[in-house]
């Protein structure tokens, strides 16, 4: 199997975070700096950073529904103070699907299930996350339209369109298939408008269901099957 592939059932380890050890050349195979297209096979060894990784089948899944409060860093990295891992405390080693800025709050899913990341962010595949974005000026429909179609960001990027909606004078609702870096941030500034709030309510099946902030609970059995359904077919 392909080396992403491998780390990720060791559920440790991220396909784009193995793509960044690769890159780095801390992963070994076999005493021998590997690349992104190697294959590994069952009596391979696997070391990162010195020490053995070995692929953990039968190890439990691990689902983690997170309302993430602002000031929290979206990453892995132990050595970053207010990292989401420490906030979250989980007895098993996870990791996020995904990100939010650290301005951000809102749904984050954190799993040991590395098979599922790529499948959950690529945007061909479609898969929504919708956002509640507070703004600093009055909504207008002209901006939601604007919003919708596309905007140029980062250089002349255009966003893929998207749906939007007016929640309140300065509240609108919008649901992406794609997660440029500060998208949404960059979207409104292009359009003059300054994000004050920005939370994520939903990613694909997934809500917050009452969850306040700060708080995360394990995905409930019906949830981790809907999510399955709509991922199967995409590895």
């Amino acid at each position: 199997m392909r080396i992403q592939k491998y780390m990720s059932e060791t559920g440790r380890f991220s396909r784009r975070e193995t793509d960044r050890l690769i890159k780095a050349g801390r992963i070994m195979v076999n005493g021998e700096a590997c690349h992104k297209d190697s294959l590994i096979a069952a009596d391979d060894v696997v070391m990162v950073d010195g020490e053995r990784v070995e692929r953990q089948q039968d190890v439990r899944g691990v689902y983690i529904l997170l309302n993430k409060p602002r000031g929290i860093t979206t990453t892995a990295q132990p050595a970053v103070e207010g990292n989401i891992i420490d906030f979250v405390g989980h007895s098993e080693r996870i990791f996020p699907v995904g990100r939010l800025d650290k301005d951000s709050e809102g749904l984050m899913l954190l799993t040991n299930d590395g098979s599922i990341v790529n499948n959950i962010m690529k945007s061909e595949f479609g898969h929504e996350k919708e956002y509640e974005v507070t703004v600093d000026q009055p909504v207008t429909q002209l901006f939601l339209d604007k919003m919708a179609a596309g905007v140029e960001i980062l250089g002349g990027v255009r966003t893929l369109p998207c749906r939007t909606w007016q929640v309140s004078p300065y509240v609108f609702r919008i649901v992406l298939t794609q997660g440029l870096n500060r998208q949404i941030r960059r979207m409104c500034k292009t359009l003059g408008y300054n994000v004050i709030r920005l939370k994520r309510v939903r990613l694909m099946n997934l809500t917050l269901n009452g969850l306040e902030t700060g708080e995360w609970r394990e995905l409930k059995a019906a949830e981790l099957q809907e999510m399955n359904d709509l991922l199967s077919g995409e590895s």
